[in-house]
């Protein structure tokens, strides 16, 4: 294995004029862990688009974006909303031992993937998944130009290279933004297969991608044996997942004991849990 990476506790700052491309490892097919300084920003409401029944891409700007960093896919940002009985959203104080807020004005806060960032036009695009009656799903339904909300982060970037031999890109309706944005990014010369768990079959959408693409959409209860059943092409792959915290937990034993995926060569993230909010966890072991 040739795997080069740097431990988040000791990797040297992100300068902010970094792009994904420029922090692609050197080395052939190595992932690096890379440290981003923190910041809070407050940014307004551009525009929305509806792109499909339950998603909607939610475009900020201002003058707070300048210098933001997300160097991979599957990045996340703390989107800050207004706390229940505010009207805007009230960033924190930053102190020794991280953010603080004032009284009762701490803002609800949810982790979404960095969709797209435009640093010549000014606009980060947020997509906003709409199941259930969340209040970030809430806000997303309901958001209109204007508005103002919090965006922290991204505290850091796991970069894969994009340069193995193929790619595997496993998730449920929280990773498809995370999903499409890497399929964007992935040269001519790759070769992916995706498989990918909706609610709603309605959510299906075309990707834009130069990469040799194989798409797999599933149920909830054909999302594991279609993995199952996969074969996998010749040579050194990576496979991710993310979605449902306990299901991705299978998934990743799934991966390294039944299609015998080196662990090393598996990243599996819980985007989400039944029955908690504000859940975010890279799962290992």
């Amino acid at each position: 294995m040739n795997q080069t990476q740097i431990d988040a506790d000791h990797a040297a700052p992100t300068p902010a004029a970094l792009t994904p491309a420029a922090l692609t490892p050197a080395a052939p097919r190595s992932v690096q862990r890379v440290r981003h300084p923190l910041k809070m920003r407050l940014l307004e409401v551009l525009r929305t688009e509806r792109l499909s029944p339950h998603f909607v891409d939610v475009v900020l700007g201002g003058p707070d974006l300048r210098g933001f960093v997300s160097a991979s896919f599957d990045d996340h940002v703390k989107l800050m909303l207004p706390a229940a009985g505010h009207t805007d959203v009230v960033l924190p104080a930053m102190g020794a031992a991280g953010p603080e807020w004032a009284g009762d004005a701490r803002p609800i806060m949810r982790d979404y993937t960095p969709r797209r960032y435009d640093a010549e036009a000014g606009e980060l695009h947020v997509e906003i998944a709409l199941h259930g009656a969340g209040p970030a799903a809430a806000w997303g339904e309901s958001v209109v130009a204007g508005a103002r909300v919090g965006v922290g982060g991204p505290k850091g970037s796991f970069v894969i290279a994009p340069d193995f031999d193929w790619h595997l890109l496993i998730g449920d309706d929280s990773a498809l933004p995370a999903i499409a944005r890497r399929l964007e990014e992935l040269p001519a010369s790759s070769t992916v297969i995706a498989v990918i768990q909706l609610n709603d079959a309605a959510d299906r959408r075309a990707f834009d991608t130069r990469a040799g693409l194989s798409v797999h959409w599933t149920t909830a209860s054909e999302w594991s044996s279609t993995v199952r059943n996969l074969r996998l092409p010749d040579g050194e792959g990576f496979a991710w997942a993310a979605g449902e915290s306990n299901a991705i937990r299978s998934m990743r034993r799934l991966l390294i004991e039944e299609l015998a995926i080196d662990q090393q060569r598996v990243r599996a993230a819980a985007y989400w849990k039944h029955g908690t909010a504000a859940h975010h966890e890279n799962l290992a072991g």
